[in-house]
């Protein structure tokens, strides 16, 4: 396995190898950048195919927190973890614990956070042997009702914050009465956007890989359930997806009729030049690290201290980013993810001239 000749490899600060024979923990840390202060991003279980595949993930989550952070003015690096396994079959209180410790020896470089896979609790049992970990604090929330420290309910708020931004920017219109969304992956983030939608009056499509998921959300909010292959394709306004990445490519865009894409995922363009792509094909794309921006700034908040009208009013300024990039990407003609690249960096520039600290060009976040 190659690491620094990767393709993902973007002068990444740290990259950790971590197994423990004992309890069957394998995984990767990932430190992208720390240039605006201690790299935090989620704590991802997942089955990859291959070591291969792992490693591509966390290359690519760690390198797209570090520009999350920046668009979000955010004093934060980019980082990321991922652990291989079935999280429904594999996942064990002692292998947690031993990924806490694999953290603990990082000093407080990478601070890990909820991802898919894991959970607030899952957390709680790596805490036991680090303090590096946010996202675990019971407080109020942003919406004014008990928070466990979830992000889960932000990410979904923000990113429904976002899609109104495009639904107006592309149809001149806020009020989504009657628009047709498709959801792909209706978990904690992707549920409760539907929840968002619905109360707002849009018309939902689901489908997801747990089939429990997948009947909360027809039960309680009268989505209609779609196959998995069908989703990207379906004849609708919007398509949310909000599962893994990399689903925005060579097969898939030829094949969507929607004219947006905005959803909660990350990294979903599979290559960078998919971004030009959607253009081409008049299909507006939410980047997905300037939408789904809404966890991080709750974390952040959980440890600055920060009140929940706070909180909301960070989260409510990802609609005016967003639409700051469709405007600008109709103005000189470039896709909406290069705009988003082209805006981080220049907040990062800011801040890194604001501090007094020697500019340092990110590479592409696509």
């Amino acid at each position: 396995m190659n690491v620094f000749s990767h393709p993902e490899f973007d002068h990444h600060e740290h990259l950790s190898f971590v197994c423990d024979a004992e309890t069957g923990l394998k995984g990767i840390i990932a430190i992208h950048n720390t240039s605006r202060g201690a790299a935090l991003g989620g704590c991802r279980m997942f089955p990859y195919a291959s070591d291969e595949e792992a490693l591509r993930d966390v290359l690519r989550l760690s390198r797209g927190m570090t520009y999350k952070s920046a668009l979000a003015n955010l004093d934060l690096g980019g980082g990321k973890s991922v652990i291989i396994g079935d999280p429904r079959k594999h996942k064990t209180e002692a292998l947690l614990e031993a990924m806490g410790r694999h953290l603990e020896s990082l000093g407080g470089q990478y601070i890990a956070a909820e991802d898919s896979g894991t959970s607030v609790p899952d957390l709680k049992v790596m805490g036991r042997h680090t303090r590096h970990v946010a996202g675990v604090t019971t407080r109020t929330g942003f919406d004014g009702q008990p928070s466990t420290g979830d992000p889960s309910p932000v990410t979904a708020y923000g990113t429904f914050i976002g899609l109104k931004a495009a639904v107006k920017h592309k149809f001149g219109t806020d009020d989504l009465t009657g628009l047709k969304v498709a959801i792909q992956g209706i978990g904690n983030v992707g549920y409760r956007l539907a929840r968002y939608l619905n109360e707002a009056g849009a018309e939902l499509w689901v489908t997801d890989i747990h089939a429990d998921n997948l009947s909360r959300a027809v039960d309680e909010l009268g989505a209609t359930p779609v196959a998995s292959n069908e989703i990207l394709s379906l004849p609708v306004d919007v398509v949310a997806p909000c599962a893994m990445g990399a689903v925005l490519n060579d097969q898939s865009i030829p094949a969507i009729r929607a004219s947006i894409i905005a959803g909660a995922a990350n990294n979903l363009l599979d290559r960078p030049e998919h971004d030009a792509a959607l253009k081409h094909r008049g299909i507006l794309y939410a980047p997905d690290f300037a939408i789904n921006a809404g966890g991080i700034i709750d974390v952040f908040y959980e440890r600055t201290g920060g009140s929940p009208q706070q909180i909301r009013a960070h989260v409510d300024t990802i609609g005016d980013t967003l639409t700051e990039i469709f405007q600008r990407s109709e103005r000189t003609g470039l896709p909406t993810g290069e705009i988003a690249n082209e805006l981080a960096e220049e907040r990062f520039r800011k801040h890194a001239a604001g501090a007094g600290l020697a500019p340092r060009r990110l590479a592409c976040a696509g």
